[in-house]
């Protein structure tokens, strides 16, 4: 999605032209189903509308025509198909918005006065927490090839914004969430 349009947008996770599996009605009448990774990662089933046909990594627009509803669902109720496409979806959309969250690392605030958001994210110890912190007092950072070549030991700012997003995904019963509902 881009900051001029207004549609809200979803990356394709599996595409279910029979329905759910465990949906024990006839064939006929299930609905076409997709899961998809909406783009403030939240996860979805959408019913569409017709017989069109989409891969994993397809985008598709929630407000269009082709979705009739949506609905979030839990990481449990993917398909197994959905859930190995998750990864590339969550990197889809870091890299679509990578200023949403580099801006995260410009923007991190503490939680408590022992907890600082940027101690949420994997790898992320005090030493790199502080470099992080004094590197943005110079001026914000502009990419994630910005991050990681001002801020020695971070090799790879982007990666470790996918594993966080992909750990609130996972479990639901996170005290902090930073990306995922």
């Amino acid at each position: 999605m881009t900051e001029h349009d207004d549609s809200r947008e979803a990356v394709v996770l599996d595409f279910l032209p029979f329905g759910r599996p465990d949906d024990d009605r006839p064939r006929e009448q299930k609905p076409t189903l997709v899961h998809g990774l909406g783009e403030e990662f939240d996860l979805l089933e959408c019913t569409l509308t017709d017989d069109e046909v989409l891969e994993a990594g397809d985008r598709i627009d929630l407000d269009g025509e082709l979705v009739d509803t949506s609905r979030e669902i839990a990481y449990e109720d993917l398909t197994g198909n959905a859930r190995e496409s998750l990864r590339a979806a969550v990197e889809t959309v870091v890299d679509t918005d990578e200023r949403r969250f580099v801006d995260f690392y410009n923007d991190a605030q503490p939680i408590t006065t022992r907890l600082h958001s940027l101690d949420l994210l994997p790898g992320i110890g005090k030493k790199l927490r502080n470099n992080v912190l004094d590197e943005r007092k110079r001026g914000p950072f502009e990419s994630f090839a910005d991050v990681k070549q001002r801020v020695a030991g971070l090799h790879n700012p982007r990666e470790v914004i996918v594993e966080r997003v992909m750990e609130e995904l996972r479990e639901e019963e996170l005290k902090y969430r930073s990306f995922a509902r």
